[in-house]
């Protein structure tokens, strides 16, 4: 089982890794890779060209990462008549389902298709996503979600909001507090999750341009703060500067369901099988 949704990897410098594309690709799931002109070519060596999206311009030498490639997907989705989009960073090495302290690989894209049932129940469901595998301890019982947090690295996006990526830093935390701020809601799967690469860890994307800034970070965090001083502050941890966001002034905007909505009694598993 598939999405419904299209699915969009952003990827920049990394033909050869391709985490992400190549975890899809195992998994059956359809999706297209957004790259620059310059590096079609070499993304074209190795994926399949009816999978490649090229971007009219070489949005990186703007200097903002990937906010303008991130903004011309948006469009591009609302141009193919899509109600909402899956956004995925290309260092995700594999998906999982998380149940009963494991976390299991997943083989096929129906996690993505239960996320989408789920927040098409509601009519102010706005961002969602999975979480980090590494953020999922074992032996600690998790909810199998978290409403009103954070959303990052694999995102469904409704389409018709009104709001755009922006800055150059942490588009995905600032984002996800914008929506929050305005009394709408986001849900992240702990349910589902994505192995993602850690920052800095790979070569590509935005490792050694907006990320490398030399200041252990500072800039990357303070930014976030000056956006949002009233929920962000600044800290320092595990050797290097971070952003902290309290997100308990979000906690009262409440999930509305649709009205036409008729949830079927007993557990859907959509065919899945653990083993």
């Amino acid at each position: 089982m598939n999405p419904k949704y299209p699915i969009y990897i952003i990827s920049k410098g990394r033909h050869k890794s391709r985490l992400t594309s190549k975890a899809l690709e195992e998994m059956n799931v359809p999706y297209r890779i957004v790259v620059e002109p310059k590096e079609y070519d070499l993304y074209a060596s190795v994926i399949d060209s009816s999978k490649i999206l090229t971007l009219p311009g070489n949005f990186s030498e703007q200097g903002l990462g990937g906010v303008p490639a991130r903004n011309w997907v948006w469009e591009h989705s609302i141009s193919e008549g899509h109600e909402r989009h899956w956004i995925l960073d290309d260092n995700i090495r594999a998906f999982r389902r998380y149940n009963n302290d494991i976390k299991y690989i997943v083989t096929s894209g129906t996690i993505f298709k239960c996320s989408e049932d789920f927040v098409d129940r509601y009519e102010n469901i706005v961002l969602s996503g999975f979480q980090y595998s590494s953020f999922m301890a074992y032996n600690r019982q998790k909810r199998p979600f978290i409403i009103n947090t954070r959303i990052y690295s694999c995102i469904l996006i409704k389409n018709d909001i009104n709001y755009r990526w922006r800055g150059k830093y942490n588009e995905d935390s600032d984002l996800s507090i914008r929506v929050l701020k305005d009394g709408l809601c986001t849900i992240l799967f702990n349910a589902f999750l994505q192995d993602k690469q850690s920052t800095m860890t790979m070569k590509g994307g935005n490792t050694d341009t907006i990320y490398n800034t030399g200041d252990n970070r500072m800039e990357f965090a303070k930014s976030l703060e000056e956006q949002h001083p009233d929920c962000v502050k600044v800290i320092w941890r595990f050797n290097r500067w971070h952003h902290s966001i309290n997100f308990n002034p979000f906690k009262s905007n409440k999930l509305i369901k649709k009205k036409d909505i008729v949830i079927p009694e007993g557990t859907n598993e959509y065919g899945m099988i653990l083993k």
